[in-house]
């Protein structure tokens, strides 16, 4: 019995052994190439940034992984006269890091640009290098080039934007300023709002201690940083959209919004409540007419033009509540299809109800919701 327990516990040791060498087997790095061959942009390129839509090609040769598995990329950039030590920005490659190549947008230059103190409207300087890695183990390249870019004539964003004055629905006081929503990439930032005509207003970038405010220009297109404000020529309800990369700035009246049932061609105009958001009340839907469809969507008139307002899915089926991301909405300025991206309502046996479109900055999302 004796012996038979030995035998065991030897075999256990064993095992135990052998599972511990598959374990760091598991966990053993794989070393790769560095990257020897920087492609494009050519050295020393000049480029003139441009739009948010346009972007920049960099491209490298392939390194090589020790097991011949996936390698990936990143692209570092510097000061002209940096080491890469300290990256003042890194992009990851293309194709979620394994493409021998990265398309960064004009945009994204740009910022970059600003890390490495190079004024907006200016000339200056940006080196750039390829790291390869796998895991752990990361090489970076010998190789660097450098590309001289011209900034937009943007301005640093601030991290906040709000919107304050006596034209405005918060009035003078900053306590009660306004929320700018910011969109992707932060440096755009939107509101949906109420001004009043010849009444200023401005942005600000805090609602307790200012150090930054900026200012439409006279022609209502730019805006600048400085504390002069602006006003509107007529009350309104407004889209306001300002892009720090340019300094442009899109001032648009909205003058209708209607909810819409697609197959009745049925309509009912909502009211603006204040904040972004409208409403309208005692809706009878018609959920009769030929073959008795539940479809809706909303038509915006905004800068005088009718754009869709509806449904980021191009097909739907009722959802099972009334509040959620199935009400989410997105403008779609080139569809005019009469069904496409439509909504379904949430309860067809309903003989009234009320609607409620939100464009509220304090929110995630733009939604609506159908209330019994």
């Amino acid at each position: 019995m004796k012996k038979n327990i030995l035998s065991i516990c030897f075999s256990l040791i064993l095992i135990m052994a052998f599972l511990g060498c598959d374990k760091n087997e598991d966990f053993k790095e794989v070393t790769v190439t560095e990257v020897n061959t920087l492609y494009s942009p050519d050295d020393a390129r000049n480029i003139v940034l441009q739009s948010a839509t346009s972007s920049l090609y960099f491209e490298w040769e392939k390194a090589v992984a020790q097991d011949n598995g996936l390698v990936y990329y990143d692209v570092l950039f510097d000061k002209q006269d940096g080491d890469f030590s300290n990256p003042i920005f890194v992009v990851t490659a293309d194709n979620n890091g394994i493409s021998t190549g990265a398309s960064i947008t004009h945009k994204v230059l740009n910022k970059i640009g600003g890390l490495a103190g190079i004024p907006s409207s200016t000339e200056g300087v940006l080196k750039w290098t390829v790291v390869s890695s796998r895991g752990l183990t990361k090489v970076m390249s010998k190789q660097s080039r450098k590309i001289n870019i011209t900034r937009l004539s943007g301005i640093d964003a601030p991290s906040a934007l709000y919107l304050t004055g006596e034209g405005t629905e918060g009035g003078a006081e900053l306590a009660n300023a306004l929320t700018v929503k910011p969109l992707s990439g932060g440096t755009e930032f939107e509101i949906y709002t109420k001004i009043l005509a010849g009444k200023k207003y401005s942005f600000v970038d805090s609602k307790s201690k200012v150090s930054r405010t900026f200012s439409v220009d006279a022609a209502g297109t730019t805006f600048k940083e400085n504390e002069n404000g602006a006003t509107v020529a007529k009350d309104g309800i407004y889209k306001i959209n300002l892009d720090f990369n340019t300094t442009a700035i899109s001032i648009k009246e909205i003058t209708k919004l209607d909810f819409f049932m697609c197959t009745p061609q049925q309509r009912a105009t909502l009211a603006y409540q204040g904040k972004g958001v409208w409403r309208v009340n005692d809706v009878v839907p018609d959920f009769t007419t030929n073959w008795g469809d539940d479809r809706y969507f909303f038509w915006l008139t905004m800068g005088g033009t009718e754009q869709k307002l509806a449904s980021i899915n191009k097909d739907n089926q009722p959802p099972s509540t009334t509040t959620g991301a199935y009400f989410s909405l997105q403008l779609n300025s080139s569809d005019k299809n009469q069904w496409d991206y439509s909504f379904k309502f949430p309860n067809r046996t309903t003989k009234k109800c009320s609607i409620v479109v939100s464009f509220s900055s304090d929110s995630e999302k733009y939604t609506h919701q159908i209330i019994y």
